[in-house]
């Protein structure tokens, strides 16, 4: 049985209680995809991906679903074929989309009982937020996971309590300036750690890296982005647990 260490934990009521819940996870790459495959190992059975972007060869060191193989697939795709090679019965929902105010009401966020944000653009993280905040689904948010080394330094807290984070920083004061605020409280992933770039942005980055022009480049690593990840997903469980 594949989740047998998981039922032996969490017990049978809890187990089945997992296996109901609808997840929709924004943002799929060093984050997002380490998250969902928690989820899926942990027995989550009905999740949607949200994601616009294809693999590209700056993603291979920290993107669960990237690989030398996967470059130029969808990335969405890519991790759906992941996630079913682990549980062949799992909904996995794949959805080549970018969330952003125009295209909001595509997604339906009523109709799931966990929302996942793990979005790079500050603009579009700032819909989610709000618009999440409107509904009865639980909300969880990661904040910043580049030019982070400690990995004991990822801690949780309310997303008007974190310190040390510029992306709650900056998303805090563009609530104040327009006057618009999550409607209740929610929990981030978050790390006060903030390093800066020792290398160079080259022309190779620029060319291979789609979203380059989207936003700013950082470095990131593996053991952060995942630690992230899986700590949202350990928000998830524990939740029901």
């Amino acid at each position: 049985m594949i989740f047998q260490r998981a039922e032996l934990l969490l017990g049978n009521e809890a187990m089945n209680r997992i296996a109901r819940q609808r997840i929709i996870i924004f943002g799929v790459g060093g984050v997002g995809s380490w998250c969902a495959e928690a989820l899926v190992r942990t027995g989550f059975c009905h999740i949607t991906l949200v994601d616009a972007d294809r693999v590209c060869t700056t993603n291979i060191n920290r993107q669960l679903m990237a690989t030398t193989l996967t470059v130029g697939q969808v990335k969405v795709e890519a991790l759906k074929e992941r996630l079913l090679s682990i549980n062949p019965d799992a909904e996995i929902t794949a959805l080549q989309k970018v969330f952003t105010e125009e295209t909001a009401g595509e997604f339906h966020l009523d109709d799931y009982d966990f929302i996942i944000d793990a979005i790079d653009s500050l603009k579009d993280k700032a819909t989610l937020i709000l618009q999440a905040c409107q509904t009865q689904a639980t909300f969880f948010s990661s904040m910043g996971a580049a030019l982070k080394l400690d990995p004991s330094r990822i801690r949780t807290g309310e997303f008007w309590t974190v310190e040390g984070d510029p992306l709650a920083r900056v998303l805090r004061r563009k609530f104040k300036s327009k006057k618009q605020f999550p409607q209740r409280k929610f929990t981030c992933v978050y790390s006060d750690e903030l390093l800066t770039n020792q290398g160079e942005i080259t022309a190779e980055t620029e060319e291979t890296d789609p979203m380059f022009h989207k936003v700013q480049t950082n470095g990131s690593l593996a053991h952060i982005t995942a630690i992230f990840g899986f700590t949202l997903a350990g928000l998830v469980v524990k939740s029901l647990a």
